[in-house]
């Protein structure tokens, strides 16, 4: 019997992306999304191109009961869950002092929190199965500073600690934890991206509008790309994966945090 994967924030982009492709490789699947309408269209384009046996339930995972409902309605109909991908997100920029508290508790909830009332409502069961993989994708800017994104980063840290902490728990209870960290992907990220202070501006000069540009440069990835690195990582046991080119980025902040980190704030303030 195929292995069932499990993929948060799957109506579009990564998530997307990562069912279609565990779908390709004849996986049964589970998809959430906070919206009904393009989860339903994921889930028929999944079963026409691949074949595939599809659980679709929209789902807030900001909502621990709504967690818990897609994880049993998962297990009755699948009889367990191999594979979580936590991939549900959104962005934010502007200058730190100008967030409001809901703005940060918001980013907070769905980044962080949305991740530990799946992995809260899965583990059980994989702890009962001896067995399982939890997959959190997590960003570039867990693994290091971006300027004029305090409280994404904070988001994505939490995140990266989430995951090197629990993958000192729980693999010697068989269960294996992997941290995919994207650098600049193409996606429709933006449409659900928090802006404030100057970040929102109309001018040319715009944080939204330097987004747009960089998702449009060469550095920025597709979807696809980052979906490949979870199945890799799901399959071969990699641990931690940063992906694509900001890999050296990440790594040199790493070495040289002292260097690289001032060399970060002295961006252009739009940038």
């Amino acid at each position: 019997m195929s292995k069932v994967v499990m993929v948060t924030g799957a109506s579009a982009g990564i998530g997307q992306a990562t069912a279609a492709a565990f779908a390709r490789r004849g996986y049964r699947l589970a998809i959430a999304a906070r919206t009904a309408a393009p989860l339903k269209e994921v889930a028929i384009a999944l079963e026409k191109d691949f074949n595939a046996e599809v659980l679709a339930i929209p789902t807030d995972v900001t909502d621990p009961e709504q967690v818990r409902q897609l994880v049993e309605a998962t297990r009755d109909r699948y009889g367990a869950i191999d594979i979580l991908v936590n991939n549900a997100g959104i962005c934010a920029s502007g200058p730190f002092a100008e967030m409001s508290l809901e703005q940060l508790q918001q980013l907070m909830e769905v980044n962080f929190w949305g991740y530990v009332h799946t992995i809260q409502a899965v583990l059980p069961h994989m702890l009962q199965q001896n067995n399982g993989q939890i997959v959190n994708v997590g960003s570039f800017g867990g693994k290091m500073p971006l300027p004029r994104m305090a409280a994404y980063c904070a988001s994505k840290y939490a995140v990266t600690g989430l995951t090197e902490t629990l993958r000192l728990e729980l693999e010697p209870q068989g269960i294996q934890i992997i941290g995919v960290h994207p650098g600049v992907v193409n996606t429709s990220f933006l449409e659900r991206a928090i802006f404030v202070g100057d970040a929102a501006s109309s001018n040319g000069g715009s944080a939204r509008q330097q987004m747009e540009a960089t998702l449009d440069s060469m550095v920025a990835q597709q979807p696809e790309e980052i979906a490949e690195a979870i199945v890799r990582a799901s399959t071969t046991g990699q641990k931690d994966v940063v992906v694509g080119p900001l890999q050296v980025a990440t790594a040199a902040y790493q070495l040289l945090p002292g260097i690289v980190g001032p060399l970060m704030s002295r961006l252009p303030r739009n940038r």
